[in-house]
């Protein structure tokens, strides 16, 4: 039997040691998101979040060392990820069911994502520290939302009127998510969607 080196073993130990840590960090990310939209910014500790996420407060400080760091990056990752179930949705685009895309789209606005994004703007709005990095991470996440609405739509934004009639539907449906806050709005937000793809079709041919 040959002798095992430190070279032989690092890359067998090396893939599952990472997997639990990129396990862990998807973890916290979640667990923050959840724990902004339930309990609001001030209520949403580091150490709330690890005991969520079932790891130790040293294990997600590893991760993320402030708490700024911690609720940046777990609304920047939902989101991003909501993006991509969105797109995995339609993978042929509107594909004749302009009404359907609209709909996914108002739906990235009533759930625990945007309710988590709200509290962090509120906060960002009255704490200096955390202002400019929310006012990046929103701009980020603005452009990618829009990328995505633009390409499930197939709008093409060379035409005069179509980048301002994809964002003025974004700005809608932050509207409407909202409303959705404090009352469930749903029967009316069904019927705006169904105006909103009308007037897509109309302006998108």
């Amino acid at each position: 039997m040959g002798v095992v080196t430190t070279a032989d073993r690092v890359p067998g130990d090396r893939a599952p040691k990472q997997d639990r840590s990129r396990a862990t960090r998807q973890r916290l990310l979640e667990a923050a998101v959840a724990c902004l939209a339930e309990h609001g910014w001030a209520g949403s500790t580091v150490s709330v979040v690890a005991e969520r996420a079932g790891v130790s407060r040293g294990a997600a400080q590893h991760h993320f060392p402030t708490r700024e760091d911690l609720f940046t990056a777990a609304v920047e990752y939902v989101a991003e990820e909501r993006c991509l179930a969105l797109r995995a949705l339609f993978p042929q685009g509107a594909a004749g069911d302009r009404r359907a895309v609209v709909s996914a789209l108002v739906d990235l606005y009533t759930g625990p994502l945007f309710r988590a994004a709200l509290h962090l703007w509120v906060a960002a709005s009255n704490e200096e520290q955390l202002r400019p990095r929310v006012t990046e991470l929103e701009a980020r996440v603005g452009r990618e939302t829009h990328r995505t609405a633009v390409d499930l739509l197939g709008a093409d934004e060379s035409r005069p009127g179509v980048r301002e009639t994809v964002q003025g539907l974004l700005d809608m449906a932050r509207g409407l998510g909202l409303a959705n806050l404090l009352t469930d709005d749903r029967e009316r937000r069904e019927r705006v969607v169904t105006q909103w793809a009308g007037l897509l079709d109309e302006t998108l041919g």
